[in-house]
């Protein structure tokens, strides 16, 4: 068992209101209860002395392990294979539904398939953080780990039980925590449910366990069937596709940026943040991924979610119509602060929980979510109208507030700037909101919007474009590039082929793409607040290949995507950046990798099937024309 696994070594199982990180070794080293924002009740992914972790493995050293999931569901096979026999682990969470429960199941199901195989299994939970102690009740049928505010229930199946009379199981209590070994031999099974608020022990048939194994896998595969993509990568798409709605809290409809917190985007590095919160950005882009995959269903939750916290600002009264994020149950509380009895993943520290980038200003939201609301609108789910007085409140104090310096998107602790993002972003805003205005034919200072949508237009265009670099710029008055530009010609605000955005996307190949990989920017040209580097963003990568697609070189952008797929792991998922090596940093896995793949994928499928040309070398005539500039 290593003490800290890679990043990328581990799968990904939940029940659509929390979700369990599973290593390689077969160890679930994160867990939080009963929601993705809760304490954690496994942490060694964190710390592996005070974190706490559920194993089940070999009683031995010498095996190699290979993990996979059960096609097209979210059901988790870790096999182990050693020079007895081989053995697997089947990992899953039966689905909860849309109602919030306290009630989780985390199924565990061992297997022999080959000779024979004597598995340890270690249950050590550590309770909020770590923070809280617990107490072990040991029954006949199983063992109870609880304390004042959780408890945790295992119920056995299969010779699994802690009874010192069952057959062939070796039981030893460690203080308030348990380890059981227990023989298999080829063709036989057993299995265990850790269970949160599950009452008392009990014992399970086997064929409680492959009901549930199958009710899990219907499900999956039932959803899966509503996709309607049928390009070209449908393995990647289908696997970020359910990687994006098993981080969607099903009671709300809210999407987390990621479900873990404090994996650093440098190791040992001060860059480690609380994911497990729903941005407005990062959920308003899976809009548009969901809905290129046919899945209206929750976009249209996702909608309701918006229009839920516009409502409440409005008889709040607040000064900011949106804040950058939200807890899964829309609440507003994000305090940050640290574990500082926790020593990070490899000694990457401070562990932090909480938000603090959650009072930020960034004037990107209003443009991210209007266009998520148009784009749920083009496929039918029209806002009713409590929705529309709610748009309306917010394009107005848009008018009112979008010349003003803020944090933007990439939530920097050094100071707020004119970030050009920011700015375009809110011409989205206001376009978005004035077509829809025009279409619903819906009340609106619809002639407000369109002034103030051609100042903020021209204001970019002027502003943030720098003549010296030939190329948009991170904010006004730099020579610093941000690869958050790229969504320029994907949101419509210049033209793929505009000579001053080909200028700009030859800008950022030169200096912020390594081998096809992105970096957001560079820090130390543009200092952020905060040491250290970091590694590409792999949502940047997913943008720059649909600008080039988008802009006529569809063969790199082929290229560039193929490249992409190897730095996924084994599973086909991604955290939310790539290391110099190619190793996988920051949280796991990242919704904004896995929209972004989508978005790309189906992007590009479109581009190649109707080939668009390469308009570089035309302009390039143009450009050296003797009488004639292009500007």
């Amino acid at each position: 068992m290593a003490r800290y696994p890679n990043i990328s070594d581990h799968g990904l199982i939940g029940d659509l209101q929390t979700a369990a990180l599973v290593t390689t070794d077969g160890v679930v080293d994160w867990f939080c209860c009963p929601r993705f924002d809760s304490p954690s009740v496994f942490g060694s992914l964190l710390d592996a002395d005070k974190g706490g972790f559920f194993r089940v493995a070999p009683d031995r050293d010498d095996y190699v392990s290979r993990q996979l999931y059960f096609p097209d569901t979210a059901i988790l096979i870790t096999r182990f294979l050693t020079p007895d026999g081989v053995g697997e682990v089947t990992d899953f969470m039966p689905v909860t539904g849309s109602r919030a429960t306290q009630h989780h199941r985390l199924v565990r199901l061992l297997r022999v398939v080959r000779g024979s195989m004597r598995f340890v299994i270690d249950i050590k939970p550590r309770f909020d953080y770590g923070r809280q102690p617990h107490h072990l009740e040991i029954t006949e049928e199983g063992a109870l780990f609880h304390t004042d505010q959780l408890e945790l229930t295992l119920h056995s199946v299969g010779g699994l039980g802690t009874s010192p009379r069952e057959l062939g199981a070796d039981v030893e209590r460690i203080g308030d925590d348990l380890r059981i070994r227990r023989t298999l031999k080829e063709g036989e099974s057993a299995g265990m449910v850790l269970e949160s608020m599950g009452g008392r022990p009990r014992r399970l048939a086997e064929g409680d366990l492959e009901r549930l194994s199958d009710e899990t896998a219907g499900f999956w595969q039932a959803w899966l069937r509503k996709s309607t993509y049928t390009g070209r990568w449908r393995e990647m798409v289908t696997r970020s596709a359910m990687t994006l709605k098993l981080m969607t809290y099903a009671p709300s409809g809210a999407l987390v940026a990621a479900p873990t917190t404090g994996l650093p985007e440098q190791v040992g590095g001060e860059r480690n943040w609380d994911y497990r919160y729903t941005w407005i950005r990062d959920a308003s882009f899976s809009v548009h991924a969901l809905l290129g995959l046919g899945y209206a269903e929750e976009a249209a939750a996702f909608g309701v979610w918006v229009r839920d916290r516009l409502v409440e600002h409005k008889a709040s009264n607040g000064d900011c119509p949106l804040r950058v994020m939200y807890r899964v149950d829309g609440s507003s509380d994000l305090t940050e602060e640290t574990l500082d009895h926790w020593e990070g993943w490899r000694g990457s520290r401070p562990v932090r929980i909480g938000n603090g980038a959650s009072g930020q200003l960034q004037l990107d939201i209003f443009g991210e979510a209007m266009d998520a609301m148009a784009q749920a609108d083009a496929h039918g789910l029209q806002p009713a109208h409590v929705g529309w007085t709610a748009i309306v409140n917010m394009i107005d104090w848009l008018c009112e507030h979008w010349d003003q310096p803020e944090e933007g998107i990439w939530e920097t602790r050094g100071g707020r700037k004119d970030f050009t993002y920011g700015r375009f972003q809110c011409w989205v805003a206001l376009d978005r909101a004035i077509r829809l205005a025009d279409h619903r034919g819906r009340p609106a200072d619809v002639l407000r919007w369109r002034s103030e949508r051609d100042r903020v237009y021209r204001q970019v265009m002027e502003r943030g474009w720098n003549p010296k670099e030939r190329a948009f710029v991170q904010h006004y008055g730099t020579d610093v590039l941000d690869s958050s530009l790229l969504l320029m010609p994907l949101m419509g605000f210049v033209s793929p082929f505009d000579p001053m955005w080909l200028d700009t996307l030859e800008a950022i190949d030169k200096k912020l793409v390594s081998d096809s990989l992105v970096y957001r920017y560079d820090p130390s040209a543009s200092p952020d607040g905060l040491r250290g580097h970091e590694g590409t963003f792999s949502l940047c990568t997913f943008w720059y290949v649909d600008a080039l697609a988008r802009s006529g070189r569809t063969e790199e952008a082929a290229l560039t995507f193929q490249k992409m797929h190897t730095y996924a792991n084994h599973l086909g998922l991604y955290s939310e950046e790539i290391g110099l090596t190619g190793e996988q940093l920051g949280n796991f896995p990242q919704a904004f990798s896995h929209l972004s793949l989508i978005n790309a994928a189906i992007n590009l499928d479109y581009q190649l099937d109707h080939g668009l040309i390469d308009v570089r070398p035309v302009l390039s005539r143009v450009r050296h024309a003797p009488a004639r500039g292009y500007r």
